[in-house]
């Protein structure tokens, strides 16, 4: 008789199959899943299997963060980048500081870049006599080093005036269409830049070279090990994004994962969304470097591969960049971000972007967030599909913040997901209704909308707009509630903690193409674990964020242990 490797034992293990079946042991024979059960574990055991007692504590399929910039959340986070996150700063002054402490370590003339502010958390820019960051506040601590500073949403930059002069910009620079160069009163430069106009100053950036990158890329996938995610996709690799996320966008990334992958050293599993162009493309330009990108493949495509292309269709709601049908608090409606001079001609382009990512036999995932652009993102992608048939496309929405039921039954019947960010409306529940009135904040992100549509459903963190805490995730879709003062938004908007897991597990798994090897607890399936102490089952839905993890399995192996508390 072949007995297993490894056995977990004594546990709660939610298989995520089709009766959300709860078993109590599993065992693994090198990288599968071989048997999964309640009282007949000692037919598994051998002299030479080694047995992990659960003691109680809770297993689940590896989880899937289906959305995540991977090499851009390790060049973001610390040791290669300034926090200037919310808790760790609340205020500009606290933001100055902190410029100011990495300035007085730094060479004169060395680029200070730092990533995660978000003004909704800075307390000048609260309530109606608040004001936005200016170039002006950074300049008071460095004068001679230029300072780059992207938010929590990689949709604005902040800089110093010693960048814009390093990178040539003033006020007579022309802002490419779909991005905002914010002014004062005086028509000056503030050094807020917002969406395509983001690469004015961001093509000054050092150029990130390969062995940061790969040091980013290696940083990342250890953070998420930790996390016990087994498997990611990193939505926006390519020539559109070689002055996005300082270069941890651009095509680089790809050859990057592909080494890891051919060394084996990867320890999680990547797919990869290539990006064609940036946020104010065109269809021609999104065309033509289409055509001139070889994806690279590794040695095993169960590890790494890319399986479509990204397009960016409008911005977000805190910069008022998504496109409404409605006005924002204060007037405008927004607009798609693509080049083109109309509402109309945008339509066009983003159209014809989503139309030529689908005959080239790509799954098309499209970053859109206001409904008005939802709308016509969804229309763009039934189309294609309808005059170029081909089997079992995939494509999805990302984000789709505001998407309206009538337009999830839509995708449903068409077969196209929305990828949901629990983690980001955790975050920004609280500022929202400044921006878009109280109803459509407490809309954003329907979860239970989505679900009684029958629309497949994934859930992500977006990394490094919020960090990849999945257990947030659960809790947020579970119970609506906000990250700053725990308010509950929209309770007729939660899920149960099935549907919940089934976002970052098996239907994460289908955005994959993979739900056939990977995302449930099954016989014959990939071994990818996840351990976390507690039992999910029976826990306060307030607590799951606090549960930690205990292992992650890739494969059968153990790539990340909690050391002995």
């Amino acid at each position: 008789m072949t007995y297993a490797d490894s056995v977990y034992i004594n546990g709660r293990i939610i298989t995520m199959d089709a009766a959300f079946g709860i078993a109590s042991f599993v065992a693994v024979t090198g990288d599968v899943i071989t048997a999964v059960g309640i009282d007949d574990v000692a037919a598994h055991i051998g002299p030479d299997t080694v047995v992990i007692d659960l003691a109680g504590n809770t297993v689940l399929p590896g989880i899937n963060d289906s959305h995540l910039h991977g090499i851009a959340f390790g060049l973001d986070t610390p040791p290669l980048s300034l926090d200037v996150t919310y808790p760790t700063v609340q205020s500009i002054a606290d933001v100055v500081a902190a410029v100011k402490a990495a300035v007085d370590a730094a060479p004169e003339g060395e680029w200070i870049i730092g990533t995660g502010w978000d003004e909704g958390y800075l307390d000048e820019c609260r309530g109606e006599a608040g004001r936005s960051p200016t170039r002006w506040d950074l300049d008071a601590v460095s004068a001679h080093n230029p300072v780059f500073l992207q938010d929590f949403s990689r949709h604005t930059s902040w800089v110093n005036s010693a960048a814009l002069r390093l990178v040539g910009v003033d006020e007579n620079t022309v802002v490419p269409e779909g991005g905002r160069a914010v002014r004062n009163a005086e028509g000056e430069l503030t050094g807020i830049f917002m969406e395509g106009a983001q690469s004015l100053v961001q093509a000054g950036l050092p150029l990130l070279d390969d062995a940061r990158r790969e040091k980013a890329a290696r940083s990342a996938i250890a953070s998420l090990q930790r996390e016990g995610i087994t498997s990611f996709t990193d939505p926006a690799l390519g020539p559109g994004g070689e002055s996005l996320a300082g270069g941890a966008m651009g095509s680089g990334g790809l050859a990057t994962y592909a080494k890891l992958a051919a060394a084996d050293e990867l320890g999680i599993r990547v797919s990869v969304l290539l990006l064609p162009c940036g946020m104010s493309g065109t269809a021609e330009e999104f065309a033509e470097n289409l055509a001139g990108i070889e994806p690279p493949a590794g040695p095993d495509s169960r590890m790494f591969r890319v399986l479509g292309v990204k397009v960016f269709a409008d911005g977000v709601p805190l910069s008022k960049t998504s496109w409404m049908h409605e006005e924002y608090v204060g007037g405008g409606c927004g607009s798609l971000c693509v080049g083109g001079e109309t509402d109309e001609r945008r339509v066009e382009e983003v159209t014809e972007m989503i139309r030529r990512g689908h005959i080239e036999g790509y799954q098309v995932g499209v970053h859109v967030t206001g409904d008005r652009a939802i709308d016509t993102v969804a229309a763009a992608l039934i189309a294609a599909q309808r005059d170029h048939p081909r089997p079992d496309p995939r494509h999805y929405l990302i984000h789709g913040d505001f998407i309206s039921r009538e337009t999830l039954d839509r995708l449903a019947e068409a077969g196209i997901g929305v990828n949901m960010n629990p983690t980001i409306k955790w975050t920004i529940a609280d500022l929202e209704p400044e921006f878009v009135g109280t109803e459509r904040a407490a809309y954003e992100f329907p979860y239970r909308s989505a679900v009684d549509s029958g629309v497949r459903l994934m859930s992500s963190s977006d990394a490094p707009v919020t960090m990849p805490s999945w257990r947030q995730g659960l809790s947020t879709m579970i119970l609506r509630e906000s990250k700053a003062s725990r308010a509950v938004s929209g309770p007729d908007q939660t899920i149960s903690l099935e549907q919940a897991l089934r976002t970052y597990t098996i239907d994460a798994a289908w955005q994959d193409f993979a739900e056939d090897w990977k995302g449930s607890i099954e016989v014959g399936k990939v071994a990818d674990l996840t351990v976390i102490e507690g039992d999910l089952l029976t826990v306060d839905p307030h607590d799951i964020p606090a549960m930690a993890v205990l292992r992650t399995v890739v494969g059968g192996t153990a790539v990340y242990e909690r050391a002995q508390q």
